[in-house]
């Protein structure tokens, strides 16, 4: 079911966030698709629960014995109510999406 969530931003203002959140059955609150929800935590504080995860993959790949010149991670982020953000699950088989690069006279291939 989609619905609209505020979330507030730590330096003022706030963003409105379409959430699609699976019906888990039983009961839905009346006229709920016409309300704007109020997220429990601000939009930073969801976020900073995926961050560690993205620090993590850059830190490994910059500590490989052949440095990259250029990193490119991706990933889906998915916003809740009740969970804050998340990273997405693309498929059962990957979640991120990594691209290195060398650019530079040092250009090795890392198997």
């Amino acid at each position: 079911m989609k619905h609209l969530v505020e979330f507030s931003l730590e330096k003022g203002g706030s963003i409105l966030v379409e959430i699609d959140e699976p019906e888990t059955g039983g009961t839905v609150r009346a006229g709920r698709e016409d309300k704007i929800e109020k997220a429990r935590e601000t939009f930073e504080d969801a976020l900073n629960k995926v961050l560690p995860a993205t620090k993590t993959v850059v830190e490994k790949l910059r500590g490989m014995a052949s440095k990259p010149d250029e990193i490119e991670v991706t990933f889906g982020v998915n916003l809740s109510m009740t969970a804050g953000a998340f990273i997405a699950s693309a498929s059962a088989a990957a979640n991120f999406g990594v691209t290195v690069r060398w650019t530079g006279s040092n250009k090795e291939i890392v198997s």
